[in-house]
């Protein structure tokens, strides 16, 4: 029995779109079947994003400097009343009247996303390939086919996201450890085609240090959830990389080189982490 949603607002210099926001999220939330709590958390804005936010339904919270998208909904989360959790970005570019639709979903899982695969979907060309990439590498991590790995709009169970709280990034990359985290333990995911439309305001994103970071976090929650998913490719391309060096230095030299020997050891290293990571692991799910 869900007793209330909370709707996590995330903000930093959103004066351009947070109005309109709070406004078609008010609306929503009047035709909702649920107590309803609206809560912007302004993450350090230097423009006019606070005085915009006329509303007296909303609480705000508000972080004294800017430390991520991340960190703002952490904060969120710890100081919602909801069962239930929405997030949704201030910068116009998510439907909120998809809302009621994700909600009514949840009665069947943990975790409803809005994927951004609809009919109208404004993602940057210069985007595009490094989100292919990681998408690529979050699938093969999460064993199945992940329509949109950091959708900033879905529902998820207050209780399931406290869960994972420990791993929750402060910058961008909260939706995708979510994502991943939620479907690596055989939680309940459904994806909802949506539209996503061009931003107001200035994006936030910085392609090449996000993107980095995007890897590092996939690999991170391998490592955490299926190990051998991570060691075990890592210890295949070690080991053709021993075996082409030993094969060279015997063809050249006659003989086993060091190199080629310490390159086996480090093979045998690699997969013997994996497995004990993986042990590891499967007893701490026990």
């Amino acid at each position: 029995m869900v007793n209330k949603i909370s709707i996590l607002i995330p903000a930093y210099n959103e004066e351009a779109g947070i109005e309109t926001t709070l406004d078609q999220i008010s609306k929503v939330t009047e035709s909702l079947p649920f107590e309803c709590e609206i809560l912007v958390i302004d993450d350090g804005s230097t423009d006019q994003t606070l005085e915009r936010v006329h509303s007296s339904k909303v609480r705000v919270l508000k972080h004294d400097r800017n430390r991520g998208y991340g960190a703002a909904l952490k904060t969120g989360l710890v100081h919602s009343e909801g069962d239930w959790i929405v997030i949704i970005d201030a910068d116009l570019t998510y439907p909120p009247e998809r809302i009621p639709e994700l909600l009514a979903r949840m009665n069947d899982c943990d975790m409803v996303v809005g994927a951004r695969t609809g009919d109208e979907v404004h993602i940057p060309w210069v985007r595009r390939p490094a989100k292919w990439v990681l998408t690529q590498l979050a699938n093969r991590v999460a064993g199945e086919k992940i329509p949109d790995l950091n959708s900033g709009l879905r529902v998820f169970q207050k209780e399931l996201a406290m869960k994972y709280f420990h791993l929750f990034p402060d910058g961008f990359s909260f939706t995708t450890t979510i994502t991943l985290a939620t479907l690596c333990d055989g939680h309940r995911v459904q994806f909802i085609p949506i539209d996503y439309t061009k931003r107001s305001g200035k994006s936030k994103i910085k392609p090449l240090r996000d993107t980095f970071n995007f890897l590092v976090l996939i690999i991170r929650v391998a490592a955490y959830f299926e190990p051998l998913r991570v060691f075990l490719p890592a210890s295949f391309l070690s080991g053709i990389v021993s075996v082409l060096m030993l094969g060279y230095y015997f063809y050249k030299d006659g003989g086993i080189s060091d190199a080629g020997v310490l390159a086996c050891m480090v093979t045998l290293l690699v997969f013997m982490m994996g497995i004990l990571a993986d042990l590891v692991v499967r007893r701490s799910r026990s």
